[in-house]
């Protein structure tokens, strides 16, 4: 490479090294992002996601630790979604919606639906001490997952038959809502577009843009 790499380079690369499972490569990876972005939360929620999936607990608690010694902060999961000129705000787990209650309920229902065409919620990155229920209960009230079911209550005032639904989120998604997104597009026939951290992830007919790759 003619020049250093950035925080970018290395946060692509970290990225990778979690889809093929590259644990040694993503410590260095990670290592160098600490560096060169001490206040960035990612890297660690990264690495936790790594560790989780390898199964590796102890070393995911140490770095559970190392995050809470550093006094990094992880950013909390928001998404936003304008509907009828009006931008809604849904946090990850959160109730402050109005219309939080029924949210939920349509919910409960599209996950049913999604279920039935091969939806399993991908627990792999929570949490170890927590129960697989609570797990996959934490994983449906994911705020992208929350905009989601909102804008098809509000389909009408959305106008998304021909540009699709549209959804803006603060810190990268997870594997399974990139998982849940795929399967709901392809169940609702709609385009649906979610703008992350990382990329544009443009979900239609049940694939994504990014071939996978977040």
């Amino acid at each position: 490479m003619p020049m250093e790499p950035d925080s970018v380079v290395w946060s692509a690369l970290l990225g990778s090294c979690r889809k093929h499972g590259n644990t040694q490569l993503a410590k260095l990876a990670a290592d160098r992002l600490k560096e060169l972005a001490p206040e960035d939360s990612l890297v660690y929620v990264q690495m936790l996601n790594i560790y989780s999936s390898d199964g590796d607990f102890g070393e995911a608690g140490l770095m559970r630790k190392e995050m809470k010694g550093s006094r990094v902060k992880k950013e909390p999961g928001l998404s936003w979604i304008e509907i009828g000129n009006q931008v809604h705000e849904f946090s990850s787990g959160g109730r402050r919606h109005p219309g939080t209650n029924l949210i939920s309920r349509k919910l409960k229902e599209l996950i049913g639906q999604l279920r039935e065409i091969g939806y399993i919620p991908d627990t792999s990155s929570s949490l170890h001490d927590v129960e697989e229920e609570h797990k996959e209960e934490q994983l449906y009230h994911h705020s992208e997952k929350l905009a989601l079911v909102f804008a098809i209550m509000n389909e009408s005032s959305l106008h998304c038959g021909r540009t699709g639904i549209k959804i803006m989120k603060n810190i990268r998604v997870c594997v399974d809502c990139h998982n849940f997104m795929k399967l709901a597009s392809n169940l609702l026939h709609k385009d649906i577009v979610v703008r992350d951290t990382n990329r544009f992830h443009h979900f239609k007919d049940g694939i994504c843009s990014c071939n996978d790759y977040r």
